[in-house]
């Protein structure tokens, strides 16, 4: 294990930085920002913000990726991001709060696709497997790490935005300084939402869905548990036992329904969900133990079911359209996300703290109802026939991650040295002029790929560049 895991070592440790300060401002910003006296919709618009940077970062950091070069957006992307979180406590403001996240998100994403890309360039057929798992593992716990270090300083003082900056600073140090070979290929692909709905409208409306209950309860937790009065301390406790509950459900469930047709699991976890939600709806929660035991079972029945959509996608998706369906269901997700805060904020501010369970009841119940019309319309995979369930391929952190290793020869697959940034290297060198070199390969797109695939998009498709996961 040591040996595999030595050549990204590196990459691990930025990894385990920047998300331990990404979970601490994720859940301070709603606790913060509910104590500065921001309304229930300033916060989720706030929250929202950051899912449609993620998807912005998405569709355009591999073009910052590109122009600059792997470590030098590296550098920019994370170094952005840490200056996005010491500009909290300097501006007060919802709308300013909204644009940094914006920024964040971004950023984010742009972390996600070089550190992604880097570790399937590390990997080797033998390892890959582990080392993504691994990944995604490490993702949760830094996640995590991050919402009870929350537990640790005072949300009224400008420390624990500090704090948060700080980590994620850190996390240039250790990949400025790797000796790992870099860089690695990143991918342009084509996002094409009514192929992928024909190849399985169960996983696009699920992933849709999910992404809005998710979005809503990774950012909405905290206020929720302040607004039912628990502390500061106890509301960083339920957010985390919400997403960690879901990360150490999510192996056990997806490999049952590597057995089982993935769509019934789909539904009673949606059905669970629905239940969970209206126990915290009608049951007076008389104290933190008792909000604690409902968040973790929250996030059993809600965190695992975007791994399950996604694993339900790849089953009819075709070997070479993998990293396409990886990089639509996590846009489709981010989307979702983008709502979710936003709408469950108008019912908690409306009806009170128990909307933002309302919401995932109703969001829940339609997804249960949508799955339960499709098992009489489409015949289960046999098991033979299914991909096996990945664990690092279908979590939804990050960006794309395909379970087969990516193939160079794919005309979406775009090696490092097509890069302008490389070219501009290599040029320096030479002493050549390097301005139409740049100007030629910044244009790079599905459009310049010379593939059948990349004929002119229909009016029902639409291109997006997505990073490798």
């Amino acid at each position: 294990m040591a040996q595999t895991l030595a050549p990204v070592s590196a990459l691990l440790i930025a990894i385990a930085l920047l998300v331990t300060g990404h979970g601490l401002q994720s859940t301070l910003l709603p606790l913060a920002g509910s104590q500065a006296g921001f309304s229930d919709l300033a916060v989720g618009l706030v929250s929202s913000s950051y899912f449609f940077g993620l998807v912005l970062g998405c569709l355009g950091a591999p073009y910052v990726i590109m122009r600059a070069g792997h470590i030098r957006a590296f550098a920019a992307l994370v170094s952005l991001m840490s200056a996005a979180a010491i500009f909290h406590p300097l501006m007060v403001d919802p709308l300013a709060w909204s644009l940094i996240r914006i920024v964040s998100g971004f950023c984010l994403a742009g972390f996600y696709m070089i550190v992604e890309s880097w570790l399937n360039e590390q990997a080797s057929n033998e390892n890959r497997g582990t080392i993504m798992s691994i990944y995604i593992v490490l993702v949760y716990a830094a996640m995590t790490a991050g919402q009870i270090s929350l537990t640790a300083t005072d949300i009224s003082t400008f420390v624990p935005f500090a704090i948060a900056s700080v980590a994620v600073s850190l996390a240039v140090i250790p990949v400025s300084l790797t000796t790992a070979n870099q860089p690695a290929p990143i991918t342009v692909v084509r996002f094409r939402p009514v192929k992928l709905y024909r190849n399985s409208p169960t996983a696009l409306v699920a992933v849709l869905l999910i992404g809005v209950t998710q979005g809503a309860l990774w950012m909405l937790a905290p206020l929720y548990a302040i607004q039912i009065g628990l502390t500061t301390n106890n509301a960083a406790y339920f957010a985390a036992a919400v997403v960690g509950a879901g990360a150490i459900s999510q192996w056990p469930i997806g490999r049952l329904s590597d057995r089982l047709d993935r769509r019934l699991i789909l539904l009673g976890l949606a059905v669970s969900a629905v239940f969970v939600s209206i126990v915290f709806m009608t049951v007076p929660i008389g104290g933190v133990g008792v909000a604690l035991v409902l968040a973790l079972l929250a996030g059993v029945a809600t965190q695992p079911a975007y791994a399950i959509a996604a694993s339900h996608a790849f089953d009819h998706a075709d070997r070479d359209d993998y990293v396409e369906t990886s990089s639509g269901m996590n846009l489709a997700f981010g989307i979702g996300s983008s709502v979710g805060p936003l709408t469950a904020s108008l019912l908690m501010q409306s009806v009170g703290p128990w909307g933002l369970f309302l919401q995932v009841a109703i969001i829940q119940g339609i997804m249960a109802l949508y799955i339960f019309t499709r098992l009489f319309q489409r015949a289960a995979l046999p098991v033979e026939d299914k991909t096996d369930f990945d664990y690092a391929a279908s979590a939804q952190v990050g960006t794309v991650l395909s379970p087969e290793p990516l193939d160079l020869e794919d005309p979406y697959v775009i090696p490092p040295e097509e890069f302008p940034a490389y070219d501009y290297e290599r040029d320096a060198e030479t002493g050549q002029d390097d301005g139409a070199v740049m100007e030629e390969h910044f244009s790079l797109g599905p459009e310049n790929v010379e593939d059948d695939a990349a004929a002119e998009p229909g009016p029902d498709e639409r291109d997006a560049v997505m990073p490798s996961r």
